[in-house]
């Protein structure tokens, strides 16, 4: 079973709480620039953010720290 991807606003540095949950990486990006058109106007998808985009992608629930570890 395939884990779905997520991105948090916050792991690029956007002052936001929107997190976008997506079947892979292409998903999220797609997202992303949506989101960011309707809500971040003054930010363009540059080849530069997306590859800060890319590289803020997680595996959703990947990680011990999602929150079940202390």
């Amino acid at each position: 079973m395939a884990m779905g991807k997520t991105l948090s606003c916050k792991d690029v540095g956007v002052d936001c709480d929107f997190v976008i949950h997506g079947q892979d990486e292409a998903d999220v990006l797609r997202q992303a620039a949506e989101h960011a058109t309707g809500c971040h106007h003054d930010v363009q998808m540059t080849p530069a953010v997306q590859a800060k985009i890319r590289s803020a992608i997680k595996d959703e629930g990947g990680s011990c720290c999602g929150g079940s570890c202390r």
